[in-house]
């Protein structure tokens, strides 16, 4: 599968908001918005953060079809990655590839991540791409509705 970035496109929005709207793909991502289900705020909190200039923003295509999105965001020394592959699309390494692929785009570091303790699939792609466990936390998980453990990964090269 050909795995590959490029700037989000207006038609990649429904797409996205689709994907962001899966139940099973809401649990396992925990921190996501207080109402995914809410167009006017996911619309939004897209335009804002595609106006952004911290923020690099792409479309994961896999074999040329919208399967997701990466960024990375912050000030400089506080530079985080996001990414949300469509579900379908799980375990086929696309979110590796695409991840490997935006931090080669924004060599900043260091870079950090945050993710659910239990979301094992999401640690292995961070930990495939050279992020190294750093912290622990707890925060509040919309997507669950209650505080729970979050792992907080750093590249530091």
């Amino acid at each position: 599968m050909q795995v590959s970035l490029r700037p989000v496109h207006d038609s990649d929005l429904p797409v996205f908001f689709r994907q962001m709207n899966d139940p099973e793909s809401l649990r396992m991502a925990a921190f996501t918005a207080k109402d995914p289900a809410d167009r006017d705020a996911f619309d939004a909190h897209w335009k804002r953060i595609r106006a952004a200039a911290d923020v690099l923003n792409r479309t994961i295509l896999a074999d040329g079809d919208v399967v997701g999105s990466v960024a990375v965001y912050g000030e400089p020394d506080e530079r985080e990655v996001t990414y949300w592959i469509d579900r379908t699309y799980w375990g086929k390494g696309i979110a590796t590839a695409a991840l490997r692929d935006l931090l080669a785009e924004a060599p900043e570091r260091p870079v950090y991540a945050r993710v659910a303790a239990d979301n094992a699939g999401s640690r292995r792609v961070l930990e495939k791409c050279g992020f190294r466990v750093t912290g622990h936390d707890r925060g509040f998980a919309n997507a669950r509705g209650e505080e729970i453990d979050e792992l907080v990964l750093t590249l530091d090269s």
